[in-house]
């Protein structure tokens, strides 16, 4: 499911499923930032059977800490302090009364970033640091999880600065992968804020992707701007 984007240009921040299924929360029993339960936002026809979902909230916007333990994910352990990481996410407008907007086709949106205090794997910290700093980061809170993950865990941890936007702003534009088929791809509006990638534009579900140096400073001053 898309997160909803109303149309004032705020958002929802709507996680994956917890496929692990241990967190407490579910989509039935956590609250977004409009007050209502996130099952609201799916299909009638399909509340009852996610309103018992557990919710894999990360990263995470409270104390703001950001854990994966996938390979694609590794090289944010090279993030310095200072050093900025952003987020986006799929929306697709959504009206209170209307509902989803199903002639709109989703896109991809910069929902938040952070100001990185600490990043490294999991084992470099200690274990005061790594639950005092990340402790509320989904990976480390529950510790039949973390046991299994904690060799190939990438923790990131944001300071003063790091923020949920209040507003969403669109980044994607409608490419076409090799076989012709849809695909998300940075617009060239963002292309001249954040650079190329080396060529690698395409945004859907990727890895992380890396500012090259001369774009650092406009990209920064371009977050920093946002609501």
């Amino acid at each position: 499911m898309q997160g909803p984007l109303l149309k004032d240009g705020t958002f929802e921040f709507v996680c994956i499923p917890d496929r692990h299924r241990v967190g407490v929360h579910t989509y039935g029993n956590l609250l977004g930032r409009f007050g209502r339960p996130f099952v609201d936002y799916f299909a009638a026809t399909r509340r009852t059977e996610m309103s018992d979902q557990q919710i894999h909230v990360d990263p995470e916007f409270d104390t703001f800490t950001y854990g994966d333990p996938t390979a694609p994910k590794r090289s944010l352990r090279r993030l310095k302090q200072g050093d900025m990481l952003a987020f986006y996410a799929g929306l697709q407008e959504w009206d209170e009364i209307e509902g989803w907007n199903v002639e709109i086709r989703p896109g991809l949106y910069l929902v938040g970033y952070f100001v990185v205090s600490l990043a490294g794997m999991a084992l470099s910290f200690s274990d005061d640091q790594r639950q005092s700093e990340f402790g509320s980061n989904f990976h480390v809170r529950y510790p039949s999880l973390y046991l299994r993950q904690k060799k190939e865990l990438v923790l990131v941890k944001g300071g003063d600065g790091s923020r949920l936007l209040r507003k969403a702003y669109r980044i994607s534009a409608e490419g076409q992968d090799r076989n012709g088929k849809p695909l998300k791809i940075l617009s060239p509006e963002m292309q001249r804020i954040f650079g190329s990638f080396g060529g690698r534009v395409a945004i859907q579900r990727s890895p992380p992707r890396w500012v090259a140096d001369e774009n650092v400073e406009t990209a920064t001053a371009f977050l920093k701007c946002l609501e």
